[in-house]
């Protein structure tokens, strides 16, 4: 889809926003977080117009594994490697905002964030893929910045992050669905 020109006010979005992760499998699961590397928010008349942030795919952290090093560095390198992410090839993700509506709550798709403000839609590229994506997010605007939080799934196949392939058992253990968390604060330019 179209990227949203984002009429308005740009916001830097700062350093400390974050993306947080969960991947799941039968015997449990793991969290992390992804640093934002830079990116910006449009602002227009107290309503978020645009953006777009890009995400450090090598800054991949995963959280659930702080206690024992030697398990946390070996899926950290196993989600860098080509079996996942690619970072050699691909050490940055982006997202570009397409829309943002007022949120309308649909009883037949229930939602993991229960306060939310509006549906951002937006272009996601991992890899060399870039798929149309849309979630409910809590959008908060005041004079010195704006902040996004959102809780939603995603199919990590669809973009290809599959484990040594698509049609691999061990790929087949491992659930598509990834939770995502945005935690994204901007402040004026």
């Amino acid at each position: 889809m179209e990227v949203a020109a984002g009429e308005g006010t740009a916001y830097a979005v700062d350093a400390n926003s974050t993306v947080t992760w969960t991947g799941s499998k039968p015997t449990g699961k793991h969290d992390g977080i992804f640093k934002i590397s830079n990116g910006s928010l449009t602002v227009k008349d107290s309503t978020l117009t645009g953006g777009n942030f890009t995400i450090d795919i090598n800054s991949i952290s995963n959280t659930d594994l702080a206690g024992d090093t030697t398990s946390k560095a070996q899926l950290e390198g196993h989600l860098k490697s080509a079996d996942f992410f690619d970072v050699a090839k691909f050490p940055t993700a982006k997202f570009e905002i397409t829309a943002v509506e007022p949120y309308v709550a649909d009883n037949s798709k229930p939602t993991l964030l229960k306060d939310a403000t509006h549906t951002i839609k937006g272009n996601l590229t991992l890899k060399d893929s870039t798929k149309n994506v849309a979630f409910p997010a809590k959008i908060m605007i005041d004079a010195t910045g704006a902040k996004a939080v959102a809780d939603f799934n995603i199919d990590r196949t669809l973009w290809g992050l599959n484990y040594k392939g698509p049609n691999n058992p061990q790929d087949w253990v491992i659930s598509k669905e990834v939770n995502i968390k945005l935690n994204i604060s901007a402040a004026k330019k």
